[in-house]
């Protein structure tokens, strides 16, 4: 049967099958990306030698790295070869995630991932990572309230989102990179937050616990209390967005501790790898969360540069990523890639949960399209 339309009715006909077209080629879409909830997590100054060929056995000495148990240090991490070196070191990063995702950075197979702000140390290089652009008025380590909209922020103003976005970390000057005077994101640190803002609550023994521990650094609490505080923030307020900030690899660098800076970075690959046994264990979590891992700024190289990073050491600007989850296809340890910078990681963290950031913060880099579902 042969049915006219009227002209009338042809204009409003025709928003309704465009409408069911975009409602389900967005849907079509939604179905593709599987995940829903995303994990950023960093550590402090890592460099992309020890991620890629494991410990340097130029540096395992008390000359140059002042180890104080050599031969300890030989027999837990090194190893004949690069790959057996980076395994014994990274246990999860190369048992599980080099598997299962992928790794960026290894520039000794042409993979480059850089610092873009020029300054090489903490403070610019987490508000690149966290906001997605480069601000120049950012030039020291200073508590100084971020003037820019980090992406756990504008996640947290999103309906979908709010309430379900959390953070914690090592460094006490993160909460200020976070802006959470302004930007309210629940956050736990050890040390004082910005007026008004009270941390994330955590058990009363483990806060006597932090409050008895003899502190190492100033600002800097040991990695083992943001490890404990990630899990118990994970089973109790089950965030869909979460940024967990490590801190003691750079630390034991800068004190010229190489055996101290290995033993944190082999840590800090076993606090990824049980806060990824947790969140499977979850039904919330479980094939439908993403982990980026990254680190703020890189180091030199040498028996003297390894200690540090800055503008004048610039290979401290090279640095590395690392993403798993049930959207990133199981390449593995990447090679021959484009030039990735360090502020693509904001709309990346944006894009695996479907959101375009760029959209709303046109200035800011865009997102590494290669790792995110394509439509």
């Amino acid at each position: 049967m042969h049915v006219t339309v009227s002209p009338a009715l042809q204009f409003p006909l025709l928003i309704v099958v465009l409408l069911i077209l975009l409602g389900g080629r967005a849907g079509a879409e939604s179905r593709s990306r599987k995940t829903q909830n995303i994990f950023l997590i960093t550590t402090d100054g890592l460099r992309w030698q020890e991620i890629f060929s494991g410990a340097e056995a130029a540096l395992m000495n008390k000359k140059d790295g002042g180890v104080k148990d050599t031969n300890g240090l030989r027999r837990d991490f090194l190893r004949d070869t690069p790959e057996e070196r980076r395994a014994v070191l990274f246990p999860f990063i190369w048992g599980t995630l080099a598997k299962q995702g992928q790794l960026w950075g290894n520039q000794n197979r042409r993979s480059t991932v850089r610092v873009t702000n020029g300054r090489n140390f903490s403070y610019p290089g987490y508000s690149e990572f966290l906001t997605g652009i480069v601000d120049a008025s950012i030039d020291s380590n200073d508590k100084r309230p971020n003037p820019n909209t980090n992406v756990f922020e504008w996640l947290n103003l999103q309906r979908e989102f709010h309430g379900k976005v959390a953070a914690t970390v090592s460094w006490g000057v993160i909460p200020w990179v976070l802006n959470v005077e302004r930007s309210h994101l629940p956050v736990w640190s050890a040390f004082e937050l910005p007026p008004g803002i009270t941390p994330i609550p955590m058990p009363a023994t483990f806060r006597d616990l932090l409050a008895n521990s003899t502190p190492i650094w100033a600002d800097v609490s040991l990695d083992t209390y943001t490890a404990f505080s990630a899990r118990e923030i994970v089973r109790k307020e089950n965030p869909r967005a979460f940024y967990i900030a490590y801190g003691e690899t750079d630390d034991w660098a800068h004190e010229g501790r190489y055996d101290l800076y290995l033993r944190a970075a082999h840590n800090f690959d076993r606090n990824v790898g049980e806060l990824w046994t947790l969140v499977q264990s979850m039904p919330a979590y479980r094939n439908c969360t993403t982990f980026v891992l990254a680190t703020d700024h890189g180091r030199g190289s040498g028996p003297v540069a390894w200690k540090n990073h800055s503008r004048a050491i610039a290979e401290s600007s090279s640095i590395w990523l690392a993403v798993m989850g049930p959207d990133t296809p199981p390449l593995g340890e990447r090679a021959d890639t484009a030039n990735t910078t360090q502020s693509q990681i904001a709309a990346t963290v944006a894009g695996f949960l479907g959101r375009d950031y760029c959209e709303q913060f046109p200035k800011a880099a865009k997102s590494i399209a290669e790792l995110l579902p394509k439509r």
